[in-house]
């Protein structure tokens, strides 16, 4: 392959830029806002029965969107690796995008459904190939630190959307919402085409053997591979677990609405305040020491919620602490992937990695749904959550701390 065509504009590591730090930030917060949109949206399609929507429909809808999401996630690490980062990257977003556009003008429930999983295809694809791009731009001794502070874009994303979503809504409609995240995308594009480069550890692989994702699962990468992977699944099932059920759960327990939700949005800020921690902790420590601390943490806290609290500054103290740990801790286990493959299947080692993860974010709303229609979240779903974090932890235990032990 010729490299030159490939470094356009400026290869990473010579001058070193700003633009991929913050191109990088802005394509895993439009990852972000794609995690709230349609959790925003639900209750006025539910309430209006627009496009024929029952509430059956609309759990197929969130769900598919997700099996789609974890599929792009699996598919894109070869081609990452095969095509480079920068138009992986780049090309993940458009089709996101221009597919998130057109969700707004979806004729039926139908239509719309198949739309979200065409879309998740795309956003699976966007947070893997940011974060290989990231481990890899990042000074030596410092991915960890780059890739958390690349991921406080998922959770500012998120939140905002949120924020947005309450005036946007009744003032415009709920398709806004959709067209808003698709231009934001489609806006993002031309100025990654001009800014981004590629990753220079991509370009000094470029030219050994092609690529087979069956190596990650080689040799002594299988046991890595296995240990990695039942860390991610049990990881975002706590994220996206926690960000589905915990106002419910906490309603159970006896808390106000107003409460739960000042809760909900106490864990995302935790979670950027543990993204900046756990980075500068990680590289100074190491991976493995400092994802088995965070994950030990979090089983800790998520069971400490479970007991009832009288103080509120309590609760939200507890709270906090358990987004601070539990959110960060996931990004650590990505973190971890990056430093132990090697860079030429780091893209398919990551992809692999989300993807595992992503059903993983099926499975934690799920468990919650389950919990609540047994009657049983409160207590047992923080109990449910806290044994989640213990199996990522002995899972990671499993793991070497460095790529030649």
């Amino acid at each position: 392959m010729n490299v030159s065509a490939t470094t356009s504009p400026t290869v990473a590591g010579g001058t070193r830029s700003l633009w991929p730090v913050v191109l990088c930030w802005l394509a895993v917060a439009l990852d972000g806002y794609d995690l709230v949109v349609l959790g925003a949206v639900i209750p006025t399609l539910a309430g209006t029965g627009d496009l024929g929507f029952t509430k059956a429909s609309l759990t197929t809808a969130a769900t598919v969107g997700l099996v789609g999401v974890g599929i792009g996630a699996v598919a894109i690490g070869p081609l990452a690796d095969r095509f480079g980062r920068r138009r992986t990257l780049i090309s993940s977003i458009a089709l996101f995008s221009l597919l998130t556009l057109a969700v707004a003008f979806a004729p039926n429930a139908t239509v719309f459904i198949a739309l979200r999983f065409l879309a998740g295809l795309g956003l699976g694809a966007c947070l893997p190939t940011a974060l290989a791009f990231m481990s890899e731009h990042a000074r030596q001794g410092r991915s960890g630190t780059a890739m958390t502070r690349m991921m406080t874009g998922y959770h500012v994303g998120a939140v905002l959307t949120a924020l947005l979503a309450l005036w946007v809504i009744p003032n415009l409609g709920w398709e806004a919402m959709f067209v808003i995240g698709g231009i934001a995308g489609l806006l993002t594009v031309p100025v990654m085409w001009a800014k981004l480069p590629e990753s220079k550890a991509y370009l000094e692989t470029v030219e050994t053997e092609k690529v087979r994702p069956s190596e990650v699962v080689r040799g002594r990468l299988l046991w890595v591979s296995l240990g990695l992977w039942a860390a991610s699944f049990c990881g975002l099932l706590l994220v996206y677990g926690l960000n589905t059920w915990l106002p419910t759960i906490m309603g159970e327990a006896g808390y106000s609405l107003d409460a739960g939700l000042g809760l909900l949005l106490t864990l995302n800020v935790g979670a950027v305040i543990g993204l900046v921690l756990a980075g500068l902790i990680s590289d100074a420590k190491g991976n493995k020491p400092t994802v088995l601390i965070w994950f030990g943490v979090a089983a800790v806290m998520l069971a400490l919620l479970s007991i009832k609290m009288e103080s509120s500054l309590l609760v939200y103290g507890a709270v906090l602490a358990a987004g601070i740990f539990v959110f960060s801790a996931q990004v650590l286990v990505y973190a971890f992937v990056s430093h132990l493959y090697p860079a030429r299947i780091r893209g398919t080692a990551l992809g692999m990695s989300a993807g595992i993860g992503r059903v993983g974010a099926i499975v934690g709303p799920f468990l919650g749904g389950a919990l609540l229609t047994a009657g049983i979240a409160y207590p047992w779903g923080f109990y449910a959550f806290a044994g989640a974090a213990v199996i990522a932890l002995l899972a990671l235990l499993t793991v070497p701390a460095h790529p030649d032990n």
